[in-house]
């Protein structure tokens, strides 16, 4: 084993603050690793920012970075035996962190050194491993979200786009709560910015984030999954992504799904709107392939206990002639059963519903759907809506 003083220290091992051999790496919430009595020392002076990026740290905690010091200590040991490859991919993604993080540059000079770092983190099988261990994920974020743009140029536009499309990849292999930073006003405002002005392939990113998020179980992001279900400008932009039949209305609708799995979002929802974006998006969904109408039915059904989803579903004009068309369809039957379930739902107090459903030609759609392959389940399903039209049928000509 040799000595540090007999060999050149990486960049990477050195600590920010005393530019000497990490002891005891430690990493801050903004993904800064120190020396542990280094960055206490700074605490200690009262300052609350991160002494490299100068951020406001939302969470003073220190968490020890063992990942890195596994490597120093190999470094250590291999000596010259230490993988080059490895460690020149390390340190040239250790440098180009520090020019994405500079204050010097322009952002086409930053959008660069991003595609360099994609690059790097493709070529090399532990790539997106050296990204997560060099803190990466919550600088993407950072960068993303750091500050509230009045206008995206087509230069920022790219970057955000591919800092996002990063940061998503590297989410799905860590942790999330990197993402708690969205409980800041300022990064919450940025969001919504961007879902709102940004280019489709920007949105489905952030709906990406939004359907980790919500379908999440982690203590950690539970006060941000129930504060994402209380603010009604991100349902109400979700909405009004599905509705809109873009590119991105696929992942509206996966997200939308993920924050009704949650019961304390279900009625903010209808509120917001959704019952008719989602009715909206199944009418669509028809002229597109690979469409997600079968789980936009599902959402419905799932939004269903809610009185107001009922209201929503029978004043909505095409609300009970999107349910009928759903009951059977030639290609497949996925959707079918949630079709059956809301009709009988809706059917079974209001007259309206029911006369609309027999005009959109329900009898015929729940014949064809009884001699078709579908499961048991909605075969039967299927029978008792018959059998509860046909009642109420009788019902409502004696009443006549």
């Amino acid at each position: 084993m040799k000595e540090a003083a007999d060999m050149a220290i990486p960049h990477l091992f050195r600590c920010p603050i005393s530019l000497d051999l990490f002891k005891d790496p430690v990493t801050l919430c903004t993904g800064q690793t120190y020396d542990r009595s280094s960055i206490e020392k700074w605490l200690a002076a009262g300052n609350l920012t991160c002494p490299v990026t100068m951020q406001k740290l939302h969470d003073p905690s220190i968490v020890p970075n063992h990942t890195l010091r596994h490597l120093i200590d190999q470094w250590l040991h291999m000596g010259d035996q230490f993988d080059p490859d490895y460690l020149a991919t390390i340190d040239s993604l250790a440098s180009l962190k520090y020019s994405l993080e500079s204050h010097e540059g322009t952002l086409e000079d930053k959008l660069q050194t991003l595609k360099k770092i994609r690059e790097l983190s493709e070529q090399s099988p532990s790539g997106n491993s050296c990204l997560l261990q060099l803190g990466f994920l919550p600088l993407f974020l950072e960068l993303v979200f750091g500050r509230v743009k009045a206008k995206l140029s087509q230069d920022c536009i790219k970057f955000v786009d591919l800092a996002l499309s990063c940061a998503v990849r590297l989410l799905h292999l860590s942790g999330l709560e990197s993402l708690n930073m969205l409980k800041e006003e300022s990064k919450l405002a940025s969001f919504l910015d961007l879902l709102e002005h940004g280019t489709d392939v920007v949105k489905i990113s952030l709906c990406h984030l939004l359907e980790l998020i919500s379908s999440s179980s982690s203590l950690e992001t539970k006060e941000l999954r129930e504060m994402l279900g209380r603010t009604r400008e991100l349902l109400h932009g979700l909405v009004l992504l599905v509705s809109h039949g873009s590119e991105a209305s696929e992942a509206g609708i996966k997200a939308l799904t993920a924050l009704s799995s949650l019961q304390s979002n279900q009625q903010n929802l209808v509120r917001e709107g959704a019952i008719d974006g989602l009715i909206t998006y199944i009418l669509r969904a028809e002229r597109r392939e690979n469409n997600l109408a079968p789980m936009a039915m599902a959402t419905l059904e799932k939004l269903a206990g809610i009185e107001s989803t009922k209201e929503a579903l029978i004043n909505n004009p095409d609300g009970v002639n999107a349910l009928v068309r759903m009951v059977f369809r030639v290609s497949d039957h996925e959707g079918s059963e949630s079709a059956v379930s809301l009709l009988m739902i809706i059917c079974y107090d209001s007259l309206r519903a029911r006369e609309e459903a027999i005009g959109a030609g329900v009898l015929t759609q729940l014949l064809l759907l009884l001699q078709s392959q579908c499961s048991c389940r909605t075969k039967t399903k299927a029978r008792m809506l018959l059998k509860l039209l046909r009642s109420k049928w009788a019902e409502d000509s004696h009443r006549v």
